[in-house]
């Protein structure tokens, strides 16, 4: 996995991107959260599901079907977050889909669920030049590896987001000027 700050890079990305008077604040945090939320299957870990288990990390929360919830329950809540309903579902089901890739290009674990519940194998993509992050914070802040982990989440995750986000950004800021 990407560690939870590298998995909420698309969104921020987006944010840069657009700029938030496109995205209203609401939905933009909540599209935050939900970029990270997957990873909250983590925790079965600590309390004895097995790692390969539907209900395990990358399993269920990091399928498609998870993505179409998340999307159906932020349309929903669309009036709350002062967004269209269609906005507020395709911007969340994005997120939780660019979780899922960012998961798909590491090197390590056992792959992505991502079409649980019709399909139980896991998934990588053919490319996977991003460094697994340690489910350890100790480990992830204090070794060497968290270390290597974080060079690589900036070069492969964070510079070609950041990059991109600002090239649009100046390219709708000059159509914005010639109208």
């Amino acid at each position: 996995m990407c560690n939870p700050l590298s998995h909420s890079a698309p969104v921020l990305a987006l944010g840069v991107a657009l700029g938030l008077r496109r995205i209203p604040p609401r939905l933009f945090m909540l599209a935050v959260v939900f970029s990270i939320i997957p990873d909250f299957d983590s925790i079965g870990f600590y309390v004895g599901i097995p790692y390969a288990s539907w209900l395990g990390h990358r399993g269920f929360s990091h399928s498609l079907i998870f993505a179409l919830l998340c999307g159906g329950f932020a349309a929903w809540i669309a009036p709350w977050l002062k967004a269209s309903r269609l906005l507020s579902g395709t911007l969340v089901f994005l997120a939780v889909v660019s979780h899922i890739a960012l998961d798909a290009l590491t090197n390590g674990g056992l792959g992505v669920a991502v079409f649980w519940p019709y399909s139980d194998a896991r998934y990588f993509l053919p490319w996977q030049p991003i460094q697994v992050s340690p489910m350890s914070p100790k480990v992830f802040f204090t070794t060497e590896k968290g270390l290597r982990v974080i060079v690589s989440e900036l070069r492969w995750v964070w510079l070609p987001l950041m990059l991109t986000a600002l090239a649009c950004r100046a390219f709708i800021g000059k159509k914005r000027v010639r109208r």
